[in-house]
């Protein structure tokens, strides 16, 4: 299984697409050129492509809308909190994949953040213990690696816009390699708390060779909630 990660998902990985914050925007991508990294398009809404939008539940629109408008003030990322793995994958942080027996580690060089997924097809957790990246549980389906996520923390942000993951949530990613320079994932989102019904949204990655993680420790530079006195 290590040898099989190995060859589909070798190097570190960026979002495929280039956009800022509140505007996706179009360009040439260029597999393993880690001068062209950026965001993606679903940066600030990760529901950008879904006919509608994503399903909220009715509490929750004002409060998207809210954080939209505001620019997103009370964002976790701009104070510094880890990043959801559904938020990462957007954002325009390098992540690396550690493969060994029986467990994959995405490592973000965002604030020196980790996540944890058990490979040996465990079941999940009755109970698990809250947390920024939940509990996961993953196993290979065919080309794909399925990975089954729970356990994350209430009013978890996974965009810009302020869309939420809460502790009801079941996260479901199917990771594929298409082609050499390209992680493709499917991710299927079950959160009766906050969606009307499960949606899912296709989130691509570059494959980025011949680098490595950089220290990016928002507080070491952090300005945005800093006052006058």
């Amino acid at each position: 299984m290590t040898a099989e990660l190995n060859r589909r998902t070798s190097g570190l990985s960026s979002p495929g697409n280039q956009a800022s914050p509140r505007e996706a925007q179009s360009t040439d991508e260029k597999p393993g050129d880690p001068t062209a990294i950026g965001g993606s398009r679903q940066m600030a809404n990760i529901g950008v492509d879904l006919p509608g939008g994503l399903p909220y539940q009715p509490w929750l629109v004002p409060i998207v809308k809210e954080r939209t408008a505001n620019e997103a003030i009370d964002d976790p990322h701009i104070r510094c909190l880890p990043d959801n793995f559904l938020r990462a994958y957007g954002l325009p942080h390098l992540l690396k994949f550690v493969h060994t027996p029986g467990l994959l580690v995405v490592l973000n060089e965002m604030n020196a953040g980790y996540r944890q997924v058990f490979t040996d097809a465990r079941p999940l957790p009755t109970d698990p213990n809250p947390s920024w990246q939940g509990y996961s549980s993953a196993t290979w389906s065919g080309e794909s690696l399925v990975i089954d996520t729970i356990g994350l923390r209430d009013d978890t942000w996974i965009d810009w816009n302020g869309s939420v993951l809460t502790e009801a949530a079941r996260v479901r990613e199917e990771i594929r390699r298409p082609d050499f320079g390209h992680l493709e994932i499917r991710a299927t989102v079950d959160d009766p708390k906050a969606y009307t019904k499960p949606w899912t949204v296709t989130l691509r990655q570059r494959i980025v060779v011949d680098t490595e993680l950089v220290d990016e420790i928002c507080l070491e530079n952090e300005k945005l909630l800093k006052r006058p006195t």
